[in-house]
């Protein structure tokens, strides 16, 4: 994270973060493996399917954010910060991911620390769990970038697809990837890493996600008001009626 800020320093742009951050998971598995020796089929398993998630989530955003600038979060903290921000950046937005992302993590890195064969049935069950949320972010966030990228769309409110159950899939599907990957680790005996899941639910519920998207679109998109009445606001459910 600290090699990233510095790059970060010389591109002037601190948002470079949010497209390392699914990337940031699968140096964090494979060095673990590799520190690890021979590691079990359920260390195998967490490693290679936090793989497919982080980067397919790190080519998604880098598709989607290079080119266009520095995120406006970003620039608006830089602008508070004056020429403080080049050293503030490193512990307020580098340091302070790479600490969350080591938390989050713990579900797999505990799963191949462990060395434990993994309880088929449970990690059957997780697998399934993560494919489940795998497919609400991958599908939410292709049906957005679909919707964005039509003109006539402009600001109009994204409710359909997937969109039309729950007014955040690609979040419901990140927090469910994770308890998939908690479930594994609970079935290679590492119950306890519940923390990991646990912390990055709550943050797309109350901090960075859900709760810091939906403030400024109710600010700038009409219709919105109506949507919400409507939409659940993370578990998918049938919309209700108008």
């Amino acid at each position: 994270m600290t090699g990233l800020w510095a790059i970060s320093l010389v591109l002037r742009d601190s948002s470079i973060v949010d497209i390392w951050w699914g990337a940031g998971f699968v140096v964090l598995a494979w060095t673990a493996w590799a520190l690890a020796g021979a590691g079990s089929g359920g260390g195998l398993l967490a490693c290679v399917i936090v793989s497919i998630w982080g980067l397919r989530l790190s080519i998604h955003l880098a598709r989607r954010n290079i080119g266009k600038g520095e995120d406006p979060r970003y620039v608006a903290m830089r602008a508070k910060a004056g020429s403080a921000w080049p050293m503030r950046s490193l512990y307020m937005v580098f340091w302070l991911q790479g600490a969350i992302m080591w938390i989050v993590c713990l579900p797999v890195l505990a799963t191949v620390a462990s060395g434990n064969q993994a309880e088929p049935l449970i990690a059957i069950v997780g697998s399934a769990v993560f494919a489940v949320g795998f497919c609400f972010e991958t599908v939410g966030d292709w049906q957005l970038t679909k919707f964005k990228a039509d003109p006539g769309n402009s600001g109009k409110v994204m409710n359909i697809g997937l969109w039309r159950y729950t007014r955040h899939p690609n979040y419901f599907g990140d927090a469910t990837v994770w308890w998939g990957l908690w479930l594994i680790a609970v079935s290679a005996g590492a119950w306890w890493t519940a923390i990991g899941p646990a912390l990055i639910n709550f943050m797309l519920v109350r901090v960075s996600g859900k709760a810091l998207l939906e403030k400024g679109m109710a600010e700038t998109r009409p219709g919105y008001a109506d949507y919400v009445s409507r939409t659940s606001g993370f578990f998918p459910l049938p919309p209700k009626r108008s």
